[in-house]
């Protein structure tokens, strides 16, 4: 039986993001894409943290269920500190991936099968990951919502939105923006509901922001550093 996929998603310190990957390849992790974030903590709370610099990369890897494990706890335990920089390492399951794709990711399946075998993740879903997708300039105040409702921080990537002519007809909308901010927020699974009522309600598709607004399950996460 084939093994199932997840998403690593790891957001560090500007400049890391090749070195994860390559820590990532050597444990049977090999797919990656990389795109440029910053933190929206401030200054003082980086450095008391001990985040480091808001500039971010996002690395998103796939990989099978008992590589990500691997992976996981390694970095949870003997990787812990080794790594060069701070940030989080956190696992979401993948209902599905394209043929080839996945092909790819199984192809050193059979290593991670022998080094363990393909032991499913508990879904403790003690954390979620919310993905706001709202118009440029906008992110500071949806932010601002989301720690009212007890969110701490977010990473924040550019994008552009498509199929903007759908939205407007299905939900008699106007002049939505195509260019895009995604903050991504992860917290305590349960201030996901209040928070995401709380974004929706200030900052929805009528609302100057045009959010679009999802929630994830997290698997595992991992802190480093």
């Amino acid at each position: 039986m084939a093994q199932s996929m997840r998403l690593i998603v790891s957001i560090v310190e500007r400049g890391h993001g090749v070195a994860m990957q390559k820590l990532y390849t050597a444990r049977q992790v090999f797919l990656h894409l990389q795109c440029a974030g910053r933190g929206t903590a401030t200054s003082e709370i980086m450095d008391i943290l001990g985040l480091g610099s808001s500039e971010k990369d996002v690395v998103l890897s796939f990989a099978p269920a008992s590589a990500c494990q691997s992976l996981l706890q390694e970095l949870d335990s003997d990787l812990r500190g080794s790594t060069g920089t701070a940030g989080i390492v956190f696992s979401l399951p993948v209902s599905a991936l394209n043929n080839l794709a996945a092909a790819l990711v199984l192809f050193k399946a059979e290593q991670a099968k022998r080094n363990g075998g393909d032991t499913a993740m508990n879904h403790n879903e003690e954390n979620t990951l919310i993905l706001v997708a709202c118009s440029r300039g906008h992110t500071d105040e949806v932010m601002s919502t989301a720690k009212e409702q007890g969110a701490r921080g977010g990473t924040v990537i550019k994008a552009r939105l498509s199929g903007l002519e759908e939205l407007e007809q299905a939900y008699d909308l106007a002049d939505l923006t195509a260019e895009r901010e995604i903050v991504a927020i992860v917290v305590p699974t349960h201030l996901r509901a209040p928070i995401l009522e709380a974004i929706n309600a200030a900052h929805g598709l009528r609302s100057p922001a045009q959010a679009v607004l999802c929630a994830l399950p997290i698997e595992k996460i991992v802190r480093l550093g």
